[in-house]
């Protein structure tokens, strides 16, 4: 049994990772590098994009280069193929009229393999504005969402999980009710064994069906944590279960009932962040003043989210926010994850009643009402959250802000990164 739990926190420990880890590197490397070095232009300022091919170090000759440059997420503008006897050209990407980004995706065939790279150029991205629609009565929908919540128990149970304490930190498997009996959030609570008073924070996931192994280093630094699962599953179950629900039952969740915006499946979710909220500020360890959220992707989404519903919240740090601005595909550049107009689902999607939730529910509704200081990190390569979509939200948000730019990376965070986010949230949450 105990060599079972060490192969199951082994494995959740490499999932966890794999969220946001570094691509790993191969034998030959595509390089596309914009001729400014910040990757930032104005509109109608052009822009030269480098395409270089690697191996071992070094530039491999005679490569034949494909490459495709347009707007992110779009169909190409310019498609061609040219070979360099040095292994690097330079090509005009030409520019954008309006606020917007620029991609050039390039391959090479080495060796019978193909390799690709990519970089993005931003045009004025701090001018970008949202396209979708901000309701009327989204307060008072949200207000209401919330009121009904407060009227439901919140029923906790606690059962510790002794293979995962530590001399410093206790850890347990917490279960919540949600928005009604029945329906519940479950998620791994980490508290300091240390007799005293301590900020929380809320980690909220990305994208999937998984199990969590919850923060134990942030706690064991005198912190609460509390990591959540939005399926209203346990979160210590054997993997192959996530791998059949996410496969079967879970499979295409984001769209589950957007048309209709009491029944849409994130209405439970965006609720359970603020339930998560209720128990952690409930605890007697809780300091009650300093509580922070954060996550990436979906996770980056429900941060904005879960500061925007809850004036508890005092900080939140953000990793490339998906669901930002997702009608952006109907006015003719990219939308943000999970891509519900994009070519591939605007068929099925783009109607009167699923654009009436969507209003609702996208994260730049809920960015207009931060009120909180927030620390935003992306890259302008993200292929899954387009940095367009991202601006979108963060260019409406009025509360104090940072945003600090690796422009190179995708869907993908540099260990710095962590690190610099983690200790933000920390510096906030135990500042005295």
């Amino acid at each position: 049994m105990r060599n079972r739990l060490l192969l199951i926190n082994i494995f959740l420990w490499i999932s966890l990772a794999a969220v946001h880890a570094q691509p790993v590197k191969r034998p030959v490397e595509v390089l596309v590098t914009a001729d400014h070095e910040d990757w930032i232009y104005k509109t109608g300022e052009k822009v030269q994009f480098t395409i270089s091919v690697f191996r071992n170090g070094s530039l491999v000759k005679n490569a034949p280069i494909r490459y495709e440059i347009g707007p992110e997420k779009l169909d190409p503008t310019i498609k061609e193929t040219k070979t360099s006897a040095e292994g690097k050209i330079t090509i005009d990407g030409g520019t954008m009229k309006t606020p917007g980004f620029l991609r050039c995706v390039a391959y090479a065939n080495v060796d019978g393999g193909e390799y690709r790279g990519l970089a993005t150029a931003g045009f004025d991205p701090f001018k970008i504005q949202p396209t979708v629609a901000n309701p009327d009565d989204f307060d008072s929908f949200w207000d209401g969402a919330k009121k009904e919540l407060a009227a439901v128990p919140m029923d906790a149970k606690m059962t510790l999980l002794p293979e995962r304490c530590t001399e410093k930190v206790n850890v347990y498997h917490l279960n919540l009710q949600n928005t009604r009996q029945g329906v519940r959030v479950y998620g791994i609570l980490c508290i300091p064994k240390k007799e005293g008073k301590y900020p929380a924070l809320l980690k909220v996931p990305g994208a999937g069906v998984r199990a969590y192994n919850g923060d134990i280093a942030t706690a064991e630094k005198g912190v609460i944590t509390l990591e959540i699962g939005i399926h209203g599953i346990p979160v210590i179950m054997d993997p192959s279960v996530y791998t059949d629900m996410g496969a079967g039952l879970l499979n295409g969740y984001p769209a589950y009932n957007l048309d209709d915006r009491d029944r849409f499946y994130y209405k439970r979710v965006y609720l359970g962040c603020v339930r998560a909220n209720d128990f952690l500020t409930s605890l007697p360890q809780y300091d009650g003043t300093n509580l922070a959220v954060t996550g990436g992707s979906q996770g980056g989404a429900l941060s904005i989210i879960t500061a925007g519903l809850d004036p508890r919240v005092k900080w939140l740090g953000a990793f490339y926010p998906a669901l930002s601005d997702v009608t952006g595909y109907l006015h003719g550049r990219a939308g943000g994850w999970p891509h519900y107009f994009d070519k591939g689902n605007i068929k099925f999607n783009n109607t009167k009643e699923k654009l009436n939730t969507i209003g609702y529910y996208d994260v730049v509704n809920f960015a207009r009402r931060v009120k909180v200081p927030g620390f935003y990190m992306w890259g302008f390569n993200d292929e899954t959250c387009p940095p367009t979509s991202m601006y979108s939200a963060y260019n409406v948000t009025t509360a104090p802000k940072e945003l600090k730019l690796y422009q190179d990376t995708g869907h993908w965070t540099y260990q710095e990164e962590r690190d610099l986010m983690s200790n933000w949230l920390l510096e906030k949450l135990k500042a005295k």
